[in-house]
This record gives C-alpha cells, sequence and structure tokens, in this order.
C-alpha cells in the first residue's frame, strides 16, 4: 500500500537537503516530484493542481528553526496538507439513540459490497452495538447466501426474504425487525451494477425512501484510480451519500483514490478495507494514513490491532517470563499465532516507523522463515516446547524434529542456538544490562538470527546464552543465513 507514492515523496525532499531556508528557487525540484508522485500514483488531476499549489504557498519562506532541516520541514508541510486533503480527521459512523441506526450500502458490482458488510457488522460488533444485516441484493447469484455465511462465521444475525421480494420491501421488513427485537444497527446490502445507470440509483432513492437511512456509504474499490472519485461524485449528486468505504486498499501500492475521493466529492472515507479476512476493516484516519504514505510508519493502528488481539493478564505473565528468561517454545508459537491474527508480516512492519524500506522479498523471506519455524516447533513434544534444554542436551530428539518438520538437523540446531541466545538477553536486560539490540525486527541486529521479533545483540558474535560473546568487529565469522539477513 502506498509503496510507489513513499518512494516518490522520499526522493522529492533530497534536493532541500542542505540548504539553509526553502525558496522559490530550491522547492521547484521538490514540487515537479511531488506533482509526478501524485500523478503517477492516479490522483485526480485537479487534487494534483491544487495540493502542489498549497504546498508551494506553506513552505516557501518558512523560516527553519534550529535543528530542523528544510526537507524536514518539507516534510512536515506535505504531511499537513496530506491530512487536510484526506479529510482532516476521522469521521465516526453515525449512531442514533432513540431509533435502529440504518446504514445503506451502495457499491458498484465487484467492489466488494457484501464483504464490507459483514466487516462493518464485525466492526459494530466488536463496539459493542447489535446489528442486524438485511440482504437486499435479489440479481447477483448467491448474494443473499453470501451473506448468510458471513453472518455466520461472525455471529451477526442476517434477515432476508429471498430473491422474489422488491428490495425495498425487504430493507423495510428489516428495519421493522430491528426496532422489534431493540436492535440498534440495520446494515442493508444492495445490488450493484458493472456501471451508474438508471435503474440502478431509481431502485437506490426506493431503498432510501423506505428505510430512510442515517448512513448511506459507498463501498469503493480503491484499485480504480482516480474514478473512484468521480464514481463517488455521482453517487452522491443523485442518491445521497454521507461517506465511503475504500477497499482493496492493501493491493494498490499507488493510492490515488485515498487522496482523490474526499477533495473531489466532498464526502469522507469513513472505513477502509485491508485485506479479505473479515477483520480487515480499519476507520479511516487521514493523518495516520499520511503517515504511512509518507514512510512514518502508523503505531497507533499497530497498537490498536495488538489491544484487540492481547489479553492483560496474558501480556503480564509474558512480560513476567521474559524477565525472568523462561518463556518456551509455546509462549514463542503464541507470539508468532498472534502475528498472524494481527495480519500480514508485511503490513505489520510497515507500520513501524523506518521499516518502510523492506521490500517485498524480504518481507516473503520473513513469512517463510516464521512457516520454518513453527513446523520445527510444531514436531516438538510438550515437553520439549516446555524444555528447551531437552533438545539442548540430546541430538537425537534435534535430528527427530527436523526429520518431522522436513527440515536439516542444522536448521533445527540454528533455532535451538537462536532460542537460547535470545532468553539470555532478555535475562542481561530485565537484569539492568539496558536493551541488548533489535535483533528481530528484520533488517535489524545479528544477521544470523532466526528469531523473528527478538533475535539477537547486533554487536556480538556467538556468546552462549548469556550474550557475551565478542565484539563481531574482532571474531569476524562466516554464518549461516537467517531470519535477521532479511
Amino acid at each position: 500500500m502506498f509503496d510507489e507514492l513513499s518512494a516518490r515523496f522520499e526522493d522529492a525532499v533530497k534536493g532541500l537537503r542542505g540548504e539553509k531556508k526553502i525558496s522559490e528557487s530550491n522547492i521547484d525540484g521538490a514540487l515537479k516530484e511531488v506533482r509526478r508522485a501524485l500523478l503517477e500514483a492516479d490522483v485526480s488531476l485537479s487534487v494534483v493542481k491544487d495540493f502542489v499549489e498549497e504546498v508551494r504557498q506553506k513552505a516557501v519562506g518558512e523560516e527553519v528553526v534550529r535543528g530542523v532541516n528544510p526537507d524536514q520541514k518539507f516534510i512536515q508541510v506535505v504531511h499537513e496538507q496530506l491530512v487536510e486533503v484526506m479529510g482532516g480527521a476521522n469521521e465516526p459512523l453515525a449512531n442514533v439513540s432513540s431509533e435502529p441506526t440504518v446504514i445503506l450500502m451502495a457499491g458498484l458490482q465487484g467492489a466488494g459490497k457484501t464483504t464490507a458488510t459483514a466487516k462493518l457488522g464485525l466492526h459494530l460488533k466488536e463496539q459493542g452495538r447489535t446489528a442486524l444485516m438485511v440482504a437486499a441484493d435479489v440479481y447477483r447469484p448467491a448474494a443473499i447466501e453470501q451473506l448468510s455465511t458471513l453472518g455466520n462465521q461472525i455471529g451477526v444475525e442476517v434477515f432476508s426474504m429471498g430473491a422474489d421480494v422488491k428490495p425495498e420491501q425487504i430493507a423495510a421488513a428489516g428495519l421493522e425487525k430491528a426496532r422489534s427485537e431493540g436492535i440498534d444497527t440495520v446494515l442493508v446490502d444492495t445490488a450493484g451494477r458493472l456501471q451508474i445507470d438508471g435503474e440502478m440509483m431509481d431502485e437506490m432513492v426506493r431503498i432510501r425512501s423506505a428505510v430512510s437511512p442515517d448512513e448511506v456509504l459507498l463501498v469503493v474499490d480503491s484499485m480504480i484510480g482516480q474514478e473512484a472519485a468521480d464514481l463517488t461524485k455521482a453517487f452522491h449528486e443523485k442518491v445521497g451519500i454521507t461517506g465511503s468505504i475504500l477497499t482493496k486498499l492493501d493491493g494498490d501500492s499507488r493510492g490515488g483514490a485515498a487522496l482523490s475521493i474526499r477533495k473531489v466529492s466532498g464526502q469522507p472515507i469513513k472505513f477502509i478495507g485491508l485485506g479479505e479476512k473479515v477483520e480487515a476493516l480499519q476507520p479511516f484516519h487521514p493523518e495516520r494514513m499520511a503517515s504511512r504514505i509518507l514512510g512514518m510508519g502508523d503505531v497507533l493502528t499497530l497498537v490498536e490491532k495488538a489491544q484487540k488481539e492481547v489479553e492483560i493478564a496474558d501480556a503480564e505473565l509474558m512480560q513476567k517470563k521474559l524477565q525472568e528468561a523462561s518463556f518456551d517454545f509455546s509462549d514463542f508459537l503464541k507470539q508468532m499465532r498472534l502475528i498472524k491474527r494481527m495480519g500480514s508480516l508485511g503490513g505489520l512492519m510497515k507500520m513501524i516507523p523506518g521499516m518502510n524500506k523492506l521490500d517485498d522479498g524480504m518481507i516473503k523471506s520473513g513469512e517463510e522463515q516464521l512457516k520454518r519455524i513453527e513446523a520445527m516447533i510444531g514436531s516438538m513434544t510438550p515437553n520439549e516446547r516446555s524444555q528447551p534444554e531437552l533438545l539442548a542436551a540430546q541430538p537425537n530428539r534435534r535430528r527427530r524434529v527436523a526429520l518431522g518438520s522436513g527440515h536439516s538437523a542444522a536448521d533445527v540446531d540454528k533455532v535451538l542456538a537462536d532460542f537460547q541466545k535470545m532468553r539470555g538477553f532478555m535475562k542481561q536486560m530485565s537484569t539492568g544490562g539496558g536493551l541488548p539490540g533489535l535483533g528481530g525486527l528484520p533488517g535489524m541486529g545479528d544477521p544470523s538470527s532466526t528469531m523473528p521479533m527478538m533475535g539477537a545483540n547486533p554487536q556480538y558474535g556467538k556468546g552462549g546464552r548469556s550474550g557475551g560473546g565478542v565484539p563481531r568487529r574482532q571474531r569476524p565469522q562466516k554464518k549461516k543465513k537467517g531470519f535477521g539477513d532479511l
């Protein structure tokens, strides 16, 4: 997501490095790169023109305070303008207290409208709201069945009356059911078309009249680029929408739709879809998205993801185990599975500031290494997982694990050695030695480490469990490539 745009913005600031002040003469090159970046990202031309001019007016003549370079100041101005273009702040869903809140889902066929409806239902459920999903798409084959299947998967009720009833009647009946049962939110999934047409719009108007929705959300496929903004504008003029959900953003490295929709249509992006799973829906925060675009990461969203998956008691127990260096392979396996639940490794890593330069090859290699480690742990007995010392003391156990996981004995030896080393570093850190290193993050720390997340000290070679060892610069070693090489 935004990989190409991020790289272009990085090129834009290079010409300002070393300057004392941002001026008309030295900003031209940077603005040309910004313009080129936005156009290549498929941002609407009118948005590009306004964006570049606003950045010029705000940046030129800005005094650079002590300790802040002109390129840093330029990035600040661009960040502020990105936030403004995308809406300024998150706009939450409507929540009517007296009657059920009605949310009408609209969009073209293929945009992921039915899946987005289910994702939104799960989001509401996680927020403590009760939801009823109404299957009013009576034209697309299996649309009703798809929504029912997704509803069963997430535990949200689906109301349907079959494909022989008019959509507006289904929507009205669903609303009545929600009122009678005290359900606070109704999500109406409607039919889409391959393109905007009069029949489609007439039907949307009839459904709108039948249920008087509090929100009309247009589901937009981000892959269509600047057409997304024009689509949003057209729907708003004919039906009257209150916001949009931008789907498939994880597959769009350009990101033009996110930068165009609000400015062209005047309607906010309320949610973004970042994957096929029903959990892959996030509220849209312009300031966080601007940080991602500029390669600054998105720590707040990463923390929110972790909070959804991690129980406080489990976190405290893990912290205690880390401090005592008593965590085992079962604990490590839980951590790996936690990462999987939070999303892809690549998506998570790029939320961390400074990690945006990781290329797809590095990420793929890291994910493969996680799978190899998981396979090895899966071949261990419960005693071996809880007592890694058994494996260290008995080579026949390591050979059995290697055979069961489909890897070599040397691979198992390497994972075990890194795990023991990691334990030693955690013990050293908890006893006042400070943070030994960040070897667990791809591209950081010991280039031989196979351990993701909590690797080895970047300053030392092999030194046993204590992590002491001899500094690598004094004792160069040829090491087998591992996860840390990413």
